[in-house]
């Protein structure tokens, strides 16, 4: 059966598992082709399921952290017009600040920052020209308090929150929609990956992945600005914007700090 020829193109990171994948299912569901990426060799098994909904994928097996990955992805459009952006890959580094190796923080801050915002920048700038587009970008409820026993990684989401506004208000008049997805703790590999398995969190109750990507396309698809995925996060958030951060960061501290889901 021959594919409709109106079929947009949809960019997706970190789509190998979790909140990625589920957004590339999201807009496999919808009538996007798409190109996905992850760093690991789990992306031609999701490329595989998503062909089955009837979109046309591409992979990339790319370490966004480096300029070099954020290249070879765009390299891979070969000048196609992107539709969509979906910036979804990240990662978080669970325990205090001074006994993590600095080069897993570090690999924090370009995963989550400034791999984002270079393929951000490029895939922007060609969407700014044609004067249409829409960006999605993975932030977090983590964005809005201090985060003991995780620093680098709040640290990381209150840059990308900010900057999502500030992007989006630059863009207003160009035809270029950005919005931010801020999910609260989700049901995926990140807090073990994290070494967060024995804290509060990370044994803790968590939104599923499908629900909090089916929130964030649809606020994409609709051009909101901004989406907190979950009632329990929009009340946690709400109360972050007027609690003094010492007393979130000793809040994050019960939750994050190794041992604390121990009982």
């Amino acid at each position: 059966m021959a594919r409709a020829a109106n079929t947009q193109l949809a960019v997706v990171t970190g789509a190998s598992s979790g909140i990625g994948l589920e957004l590339a299912r999201q807009c496999a569901r919808n009538g996007f082709d798409l190109v996905i990426a992850a760093d690991d060799p789990a992306i031609e098994t999701a490329a595989r399921e998503l062909r089955t909904l009837g979109a046309a994928v591409e992979t990339v097996q790319a370490d966004l952290a480096t300029l070099d990955g954020v290249d070879r992805l765009y390299a891979a459009l070969k000048g196609r017009a992107v539709d969509a952006l979906l910036a979804n890959a990240g990662h978080g580094l669970g325990h205090g600040f001074l006994d993590q190796e600095f080069a897993d923080a570090r690999h924090v801050i370009d995963t989550n920052v400034t791999g984002t915002l270079a393929l951000i920048h490029k895939v922007g700038r060609d969407m700014r020209s044609r004067g249409e587009g829409r960006i999605l970008i993975t932030g977090s409820i983590a964005g809005f308090m201090p985060g003991s026993f995780q620093a680098v990684y709040n640290g990381t989401k209150a840059f990308i929150d900010s900057f999502s506004f500030a992007l989006r208000n630059e863009l207003k008049d160009s035809g270029v929609t950005v919005t931010c997805l801020m999910p609260g703790p989700t049901d995926t590999e990140f807090f073990e990956r994290a070494g967060m398995m024995d804290t509060q969190v990370g044994q803790g109750k968590k939104d599923d992945p499908a629900m909090v990507a089916k929130v964030g396309f649809d606020a994409m698809m609709s051009g909101e600005g901004d989406v907190v995925a979950g009632w329990k996060n929009k009340l946690q958030t709400a109360m972050a914007t007027v609690t003094p951060s010492g007393v979130l960061a000793e809040q994050h501290r019960k939750m994050a700090e190794p041992g604390s889901g121990k009982h």
